[in-house]
């Protein structure tokens, strides 16, 4: 695993909370010391993070902080310290984590040293905090979502208290800048370019656990993607949890308002940069001018990813989803119509309250119309806090099963389907590692977001290469290599 830190000299940051950050992780870097010495080692530190790609972000600002303090990345949770950053999307996130806390319990046990943290959307929730203090009091550090820039401060509080921080805040407006961080991928990069979501779906937790949408300025966006790209990254994805309403919240005489097509269009000018991505749209907000620039823009990928979620109009309604079937099936239209090569990839819930077999079979109609090229679906998971948790036509966990499994088969049968016609092109890719189950292969990403595997060595991993398309099993292609 190819890992690189992003940090500044405290020096350089213009930003005074980025400055006073960087100056509480030298100060933990002395506790780690003396801890080191202590153990006879080098302390070891875990991130878990579950949910988004937003998540996924965040924890690579939060193991940066450790590996800056002193840590040792470490893959296993039996560690000196673990942070746990979860998701509240799905109850089966807290169930994961709540089991894995157990476990964990074990281990500090056996290590007087060993700190524990949480953090995330679920820690916005009080009842979850709650649950956490009288049920796991082992837990040395618990923050939300909103103050996670300041985690080098409550790593150095942590560090030096017996007792367990509590710092949860129920809203900002704040977005901190120049936070160092540590990539997994030494060629490519997620990028935040806002914050919080303004929809409020009458399901989904996420408005009320990240905050109303915060964009951060284009010229802080292109600048973060300038030095990645001067440090090797080929790739980006613009992370938003609807990006296309980016710069909404820009006020009309504010230089820094523009469009998300605009910003696709400066991401693309920047030098070194090969190839764009972006997650997660909204259809209601999917505009022209976006599918324009996806079209005349081979750098951005040929992926679009729009959540459907349900596709009868009573059951959008009542999701709060602000568009019909009829529009989707029409947006999805003129997409394929403007960007011929494009995946359409996309988010279905079942078992929404009051969705019978009707209702799905509307759904599976949307699915043969639109033909999807993947689709994720989920059986939908009631959230307290959520206008739809009160909803008091339930559907009972049988039927929703199954309806899920009927719905399942048709969105496997059309993925299939498309991912079948691409067979004999050639593509290029982005390699991305050897393959897990055949180290004799390598695994690189197309730009429709399809994986191919393909015989190389292992040095052109983080290089784009053209590959043909021989075999297609499913979601993925086994290929040839190409010469260059």
């Amino acid at each position: 695993m190819s890992i690189n830190v992003l940090n500044r000299n405290i020096d350089e940051v213009k930003d005074a909370e980025s400055r006073r950050q960087l100056e509480y992780i030298e100060r933990a870097r002395q506790k780690v010391s003396e801890l080191e010495k202590e153990l006879g080692r080098k302390p070891r530190a875990c991130v878990v993070t579950f949910g988004c790609q937003m998540n996924a972000r965040d924890s690579e600002k939060l193991l940066a902080t450790l590996t800056l303090a002193g840590y040792e990345e470490s893959e296993s949770e039996d560690a000196d310290f673990v942070l746990y950053n979860t998701c509240t999307v799905r109850d089966n996130a807290d169930q994961r984590l709540y089991g894995r806390l157990g476990q964990c319990s074990n281990f500090k046990k056996k290590n007087p040293h060993m700190k524990i943290g949480i953090c995330g959307c679920l820690m916005q929730e009080p009842s979850a905090v709650e649950k956490i203090q009288k049920s796991y009091r082992f837990v040395d550090l618990i923050f939300g979502t909103h103050n996670i820039y300041k985690f080098a401060e409550l790593l150095n509080t942590c560090l030096e208290s017996d007792r367990t921080i509590i710092d949860i805040w129920k809203e900002t407006d704040r977005i901190v800048e120049d936070l160092p961080v540590l990539r997994k991928y030494s060629f490519k990069s997620g990028v935040n370019i806002m914050f919080g979501c303004d929809n409020f779906c009458t399901y989904c937790i996420v408005p009320y656990v990240r905050g109303r949408e915060r964009s951060r300025s284009p010229r802080d966006i292109i600048r973060e993607i300038e030095k990645l790209s001067a440090d090797g990254v080929k790739e980006v994805m613009l992370l938003g949890q609807n990006v296309n309403s980016y710069g909404f919240d820009f006020s009309d005489g504010d230089s820094d308002k523009i469009s998300f097509a605009r910003l696709l269009e400066m991401v693309c000018e920047v030098e070194g940069i090969e190839r764009v991505r972006f997650m997660t749209p909204h259809p209601k907000d999917f505009s022209d001018d976006v599918i324009d620039v996806i079209a005349g823009n081979p750098k951005i990928a040929r992926h679009i990813h729009l959540p459907l979620q349900a596709g009868n109009n009573e059951v959008l309604r009542r999701m709060n989803r602000k568009y019909t079937r009829e529009q989707f099936i029409a947006l999805a239209d003129k997409i394929r119509e403007r960007i011929p090569d494009v995946a359409i990839t996309t988010d279905i819930i079942v078992g929404f309250p009051g969705e019978g077999e009707s209702e799905v079979d509307d759904t599976i109609d949307v699915v043969r119309r639109v033909k999807f090229d993947n689709a994720f679906t989920f059986i939908y998971s009631k959230r307290a806090g959520t206008p739809a948790a009160g909803f008091e036509d339930q559907v009972p966990e049988e039927e929703v099963k199954k309806n899920f499994d009927k719905l399942l088969k048709v969105v496997q049968e059309t993925a299939k389907e498309q991912a079948s016609k691409l067979k004999g092109r050639c593509e290029k890719v982005l390699v991305e590692g050897i393959n897990e189950q055949d180290s004799t292969l390598l695994t690189g990403r197309m730009s429709n977001n399809t994986l191919v595997h393909f015989k190389g060595d292992e040095s052109l991993i983080g290089q784009m290469v053209d590959v043909s398309l021989d075999e297609c099993h499913g979601f993925y292609y086994m290929g040839s290599l190409l010469d260059t």
